[in-house]
């Protein structure tokens, strides 16, 4: 795997794990970092512009690239405003967008979200979209500018894994950007599955959060991924619909 890295707005990552930051005690940022081999890491800006005495990030560690999130935005016009915010704090150019009018199912507002795209892509952000698997949409945000897009594999914060596994699967086949799956991931062999998918990269944030060891888990979650890609390049091995096939020759032994 030498050389396989990923690729978001020009800037290269040799880590396929992205750490989202929104559930667990800021003193567990470093740690998670360090035991994800995450060199990604999304923050709410809400967390980041605060006159408390801990900020979020004195705790991540150098050479982390930060993704502000527009988590909060019903609008298009509030995400625009809060990324602009982000990058006046010193976040730099990257954010996801994150606008969500449903409050029971939090799902995202492909509409919306492909507003706030073309505004920000157009000012020079480094835009990373989360959206419904919908491939239409996928291509209209690749048309706006988007640098990767980032469907939900199940409602955000669920841990329930791939719901969504068909409709990504098609994304990653017909959209030429990195696919990123983002929400629902609740176990490191559901990130493994999306990366032996085609997958570019995960995320994941609930299902450190949420665990008995965060940093065990995150661990976890970086080999699973590592292994899921590895599987992906090297070519995963046929499947068949009925019927068995030998491992082994079934002549040649003993009488034959």
């Amino acid at each position: 795997m030498n050389n396989d890295n990923l690729i978001i707005g020009g800037k290269e990552f040799s880590s396929r794990f992205i750490l989202g930051s929104g559930k667990y005690s800021i003193k567990l940022i470093e740690a998670a970092v360090k035991d994800a081999g995450a060199q990604m890491i999304t923050v709410a800006v809400r967390r980041a512009n605060t006159t408390e005495k801990e900020n979020i990030l004195d705790y991540i560690p150098q050479g982390v690239t930060l993704i502000p999130n527009t988590s909060g935005a019903r609008t298009a016009e509030e995400a625009v405003r809060i990324a602009r915010l982000a990058r006046e704090l010193g976040c730099g150019d990257f954010v996801k967008i994150e606008i969500m009018k449903d409050t029971k199912y939090l799902l995202p507002d492909n509409y919306e979200t492909l507003k706030a795209t073309g505004i920000l892509a157009n000012e020079g952000f480094i835009v990373m979209p989360y959206m419904f698997p919908d491939l239409n949409v996928a291509r209209s945000l690749r048309d706006a500018g988007a640098a990767t897009i980032m469907p939900l594999g199940a409602p955000i914060g669920s841990n329930s894994g791939l719901q969504a596994a068909a409709f990504i699967r098609i994304l990653i086949d017909e959209i030429d950007l990195p696919v990123i799956v983002d929400a629902g991931i609740g176990r490191p062999s559901q990130a493994c599955e999306a990366m032996e998918m085609g997958a570019a990269a995960v995320m994941a944030n609930t299902a450190l959060a949420t665990a008995g060891d965060l940093t065990m888990m995150a661990s976890a979650f970086k080999d699973a991924i590592n292994a899921g890609r590895k599987a992906y390049l090297s070519g995963l091995g046929r499947v068949l619909q009925r019927g068995a096939s030998a491992s082994d020759p079934l002549t040649g032994f003993l009488r034959d």
